[in-house]
C-alpha cells in the first residue's frame, strides 16, 4: 500500500492553507487576551508616565518617570510595601501548614469525613470583607472573644487596634483562617491522587506513619503545594479587604493595595495610583517567575 510521504515541519509552516487555518483558530483567543489583559495592562503602564489628576481636570501632561521617582521617595509607599510583605511571609506559610493539616484530616478514612470536607468550604465561601469584620469584633478590646479568653486564663487584655504590631497579628490570623481552607481543598485533591498501594507497601516494610508522611506524602504532594502557593502568594500581595476592615492606628497597617485605592479613588490621582499598581504588578510577576522557575527546575 502506498504511504503518503511525511512532510517536514518547515513545509507545514510554509503551507499557506495550514497557516491560514491556524491563524483563524487562534484569532478569537488572541483577541480575547488582548481585550481583557493587554489593553488594561498597557493603559495602566501608559498612565503611570502622565500627570493624571481627575480632580484638577485637563490638561494631562507627560512627566516621564517622575511618578516612579516620587514613589521611591515616598515613605508611605515603602511602609505599605513592608506591611504587604509581612502579611505575605506570615500568612502564606501559615495557611499552607493549617491547610495541610485540614487536608490530612479530611482525607482520613472515618465515618464523618463528608461533613468535615463540607466544612472546609465555609471559610472560603465567606466574603473577605465579612471575615475582616467578624475578626475585628473578635479582637475588640472590650467585647471581643479573644480578650475574654485572655482574661479567663489570667492574662492582660490587649487593645489590639491601637498598636501596629498587634493589628498586623490580628490581620494575619484572620487571613490564615480565611485562606487555609483554599489550601486544604487543593492539597486534598493532591492527596487523593496518591496511590494507596504505596502506603500498603510501606506498611509491609514496617515504615512508621511519620516515615510514610515524609517519604511518600510530602514528595508526591509538591506539585499541588506549588499550585496552591502561587495562587495564595498572589492574593496575599493584593491584600485589601481584610486589612481594610481591620484598620490599625492611623495608616500604620496600610497595605500596598490600600495605598493604591487611597491615591486612585480618594485623591483621584490616576497617574500616581497607576504607578503604584505597576509596582504591585511587577512584584506579582517576579513572584510568579520564581515559582515557575522552581517548577521547571524540579522537572529537570
Amino acid at each position: 500500500m502506498h504511504q503518503r510521504p511525511q512532510r517536514s515541519l518547515r513545509d507545514r509552516i510554509l503551507d499557506p492553507s495550514e497557516t491560514a487555518l491556524a491563524w483563524a483558530l487562534l484569532t478569537p483567543a488572541l483577541l480575547f487576551i488582548a481585550v481583557i489583559v493587554a489593553y488594561p495592562v498597557s493603559t495602566l503602564i501608559i498612565n503611570s508616565f502622565f500627570d493624571v489628576r481627575l480632580a484638577r481636570g485637563l490638561p494631562v501632561t507627560f512627566i516621564g518617570f517622575d511618578n516612579y521617582a516620587a514613589a521611591l521617595a515616598d515613605s508611605m509607599f515603602w511602609r505599605a510595601v513592608r506591611n504587604t510583605l509581612i502579611i505575605t511571609f506570615i500568612t502564606v506559610p501559615g495557611a499552607l501548614v493549617v491547610g495541610l493539616g485540614l487536608a490530612m484530616l479530611a482525607n482520613m478514612p472515618f465515618r464523618f469525613r463528608s461533613p468535615i470536607r463540607l466544612a472546609l468550604l465555609l471559610p472560603w465561601a465567606l466574603p473577605l470583607a465579612f471575615v475582616g469584620l467578624i475578626f475585628a469584633w473578635f479582637f475588640h478590646s472590650e467585647y471581643g472573644i479573644i480578650n475574654d479568653l485572655i482574661r479567663r486564663f489570667g492574662g492582660e487584655p490587649q487593645i489590639w487596634f491601637n498598636s501596629p504590631g498587634l493589628t498586623m497579628m490580628a490581620i494575619c490570623m484572620a487571613t490564615i483562617w480565611k485562606t487555609s481552607s483554599f489550601m486544604a481543598l487543593i492539597l486534598l485533591a493532591g492527596l487523593q491522587t496518591i496511590p494507596a498501594s504505596l502506603y500498603e507497601a510501606a506498611e509491609v516494610d514496617g515504615a512508621s506513619k511519620w516515615t510514610q508522611f515524609r517519604e511518600i506524602t510530602l514528595p508526591l504532594l509538591v506539585p499541588s503545594m506549588l499550585v496552591a502557593l502561587i495562587f495564595r502568594t498572589l492574593t496575599a500581595i493584593q491584600s485589601f479587604d481584610i486589612p481594610f476592615s481591620m484598620p490599625g492606628p492611623g495608616e500604620e497597617s496600610q497595605t500596598l493595595a490600600m495605598y493604591i485605592q487611597l491615591n486612585t479613588v480618594d485623591y483621584l490621582d490616576l497617574g500616581y495610583g497607576s504607578t503604584l499598581a505597576v509596582f504591585m504588578f511587577m512584584l506579582s510577576m517576579a513572584t510568579t517567575w520564581v515559582y515557575l522557575r522552581y517548577v521547571r527546575g524540579d522537572k529537570d
